[in-house]
């Protein structure tokens, strides 16, 4: 069967690869009908994604079909629609048994460390499969980018009352805003882009964003917008390390930090007048929970979230390698665009 590989950076191909066996125990062989396209997917192409390794078949955000089983699954059967949690997880290390499987120490990420869901037919460990029987498929690719910004939010602990700013309205920071928005805090909005911004008032129906233009007058902005508090929480999922080193500036006293976009870049900070002086967490957020999952199908079910007006572009499997660069355009637009398979 056909599948889409990156060759190495700036370089797609078509590959042959072999149709998977009968599952073994624990597993299932799943039918991808749809896969989201991520910001890691377009760091991967451009060589700019910590983890990404080559040759690689990228994919990670899944709306897929079970096909068949192997001996002792009982969560999933042939026929069911599923997201995939795409983060394989060795349950032995300190961290899985700890329960934190999202930062497993030898995670291996589908379409990062190890092929993923740009084909017809592949095996994953059903343990990583939940289940819909109401969403279809692209609601299901979605699951997994919203898993990223729940998890963040998680980790924040935003809580009604506060004021928590999201900066960067890419898909992880809109992901992030719809769990802000759940969590009962205010929300504001950073971003360089006005038409990201744009989509967040219009659509997403969160009025209080700036436009961050580099001369300070964001700063001031959130200023004038809280008070002079700024904000209780500030998750930053821009990916930028500028944006990442400035993000403690818009920090309320005793508040909290989440980095949940990735640089390869250092970043850096004062210590005494802002950090130490506000008594700042900061924190690190990286993939998803079982439990995050289940959630977000359950909110999308319910109708909480709407999925709807986040797919802004589609395309055939057989079309993918000519649009794909137009998609990394800014003006192109896109907000998630999703690939038929």
């Amino acid at each position: 069967m056909k599948a889409l590989q990156f060759e190495k950076p700036l370089a797609w191909r078509v590959v042959d690869v072999a149709e998977p066996a009968e599952p073994g125990p624990g597993e299932a062989v799943v039918r991808v009908h749809r896969v989201g396209i991520c910001g890691t997917d377009y760091g991967g192409f451009l060589g700019k994604m910590p983890f990404f390794s080559y040759p690689r078949i990228p994919g990670h955000e899944l709306g897929v079909e079970v096909v068949a089983v192997g001996s002792g699954v009982d969560n999933v059967r042939p026929g069911d629609r599923c997201a995939v949690e795409p983060y394989i997880s060795c349950y032995r290390c300190h961290a899985c048994r700890r329960g934190h499987t999202n930062c497993c120490q030898n995670n291996q990420t589908l379409g990062v460390h190890c092929d993923g869901g740009l084909r017809r037919l592949f095996t994953v460990p059903a343990r990583k499969l939940h289940v819909s029987a109401t969403l279809n498929f692209t609601q299901l690719a979605l699951v997994e980018t919203l898993a990223i910004g729940c998890h963040a939010v998680n980790r924040a602990r935003a809580q009604p009352g506060e004021t928590a700013l999201v900066i960067g309205a890419g898909p992880i920071g809109l992901s992030a805003i719809e769990f802000t928005k759940l969590s009962g805090a205010r929300t504001l909005v950073l971003d360089t882009n006005e038409q990201r911004l744009e989509f967040v008032r219009r659509v997403m129906g969160v009025p209080d964003t700036v436009v961050v233009r580099g001369d300070g007058s964001e700063l001031q902005a959130v200023a004038e917008l809280t008070g002079g508090d700024f904000a209780d929480v500030v998750i930053d999922a821009t990916g930028s390390n500028r944006s990442m080193s400035h993000a403690l500036e818009y920090c309320a006293f005793a508040g909290r930090l989440v980095y949940v976009g990735i640089t390869q870049a250092e970043l850096s900070f004062p210590h005494a007048p802002v950090m130490h002086r506000r008594e700042l967490t900061l924190m690190a957020s990286r993939n998803a929970l079982p439990p995050d999952f289940t959630r977000i199908i359950r909110h999308i079910e319910e109708g909480q979230i709407d999925t709807k007006p986040w797919i802004t572009h589609e395309a055939a499997f057989e079309d993918l390698i000519g649009v794909f660069p137009g998609w990394m355009k800014p003006e192109s637009g896109v907000i998630k665009a999703v690939v038929a398979v």
